[in-house]
């Protein structure tokens, strides 16, 4: 499948790459990784299913990120939140299914809590793959190294080899201070709608047990978590992407 060209929507200075293809409510909605981008396997195996199936797909590349402007590095929770707050608002109407992948997980859960304090309860369901909530607070500072404390006080960041890039991940003293002030894992969390959550037991990036902790802070009536054996954290396999599918069917049928 060929992609369609981006839009671009201006949020604070910077050009958002967008791409809305229009269908049927409940729409999806896809937010991608910690430096990821919107073309990745999932999310265009999400377009070619909603395609097919006459419904609403929407997704944007957050800032440093795939094709939209500014530099990865300027990149926090809160400035890539509120992008894709202004991205939702913009494009979708009616029922929406977030479906959020690894630090998107994060992104949704927080999305969902600003648009109930705007009274918008526009969000019917979320699927969430590898999710990492506050995988700044739970995942990278506890486990820092004394050079790369050094590094973000000296130089306000740290880097480390990427599996999936030749480039390195790059965290910022700026990302790791705000994320502080985005946590959801802090007690039971209110999403209003029902989660799938699905994570692989061979995930070498964020831990099944960091899932297993998400989800004893969600409504337990309304979760459902899917653990796959074999999978990773990318859960791109065909086998994956299969399961995908099925959750985001699941979740949109129940939505609609």
């Amino acid at each position: 499948m060929t992609a369609i060209a981006p839009e671009f929507l201006e949020i604070e200075g910077t050009d958002i790459a967008v791409r809305c293809a229009p269908g049927a409510a409940p729409g999806v909605v896809w937010l991608g990784g910690y430096k990821s981008d919107m073309l990745g396997t999932k999310a265009e195996t999400l377009a070619e299913w909603t395609a097919k199936e006459g419904r609403a797909f929407l997704r944007h590349d957050y800032s440093g990120h795939g094709e939209s402007g500014g530099a990865f590095a300027d990149g926090t929770i809160s400035k890539w939140l509120g992008q894709s707050l202004a991205v939702f608002r913009r494009f979708t109407k009616r029922k929406q299914v977030l479906v959020g992948s690894s630090m998107g997980a994060w992104i949704a859960l927080r999305m969902i809590q600003e648009l109930h304090k705007a009274g918008d309860d526009s969000i019917a369901g979320l699927v969430l793959l590898a999710p990492a909530p506050d995988f700044t607070a739970e995942l990278v500072e506890p486990v820092l190294t004394e050079a790369q404390k050094r590094d973000l006080t000296e130089k306000g960041f740290f880097e480390e080899p990427s599996d999936y890039s030749a480039e390195p991940y790059i965290y910022t003293r700026a990302l790791i201070e705000d994320g502080r002030k985005n946590l959801v894992m802090t007690g039971p969390i209110d999403t209003h709608c029902p989660v799938h959550i699905l994570q692989g037991l061979a995930d070498a990036d964020v831990p099944s047990s960091h899932a297993l902790k998400l989800a004893a802070l969600l409504p337990a009536d309304d979760v459902t978590l899917s653990l796959i054996p074999d999978g990773d954290h990318r859960l791109s396999r065909p086998q994956d992407l299969d399961m995908l599918l099925r959750a985001v069917g699941d979740m949109v049928r129940r939505a609609g």
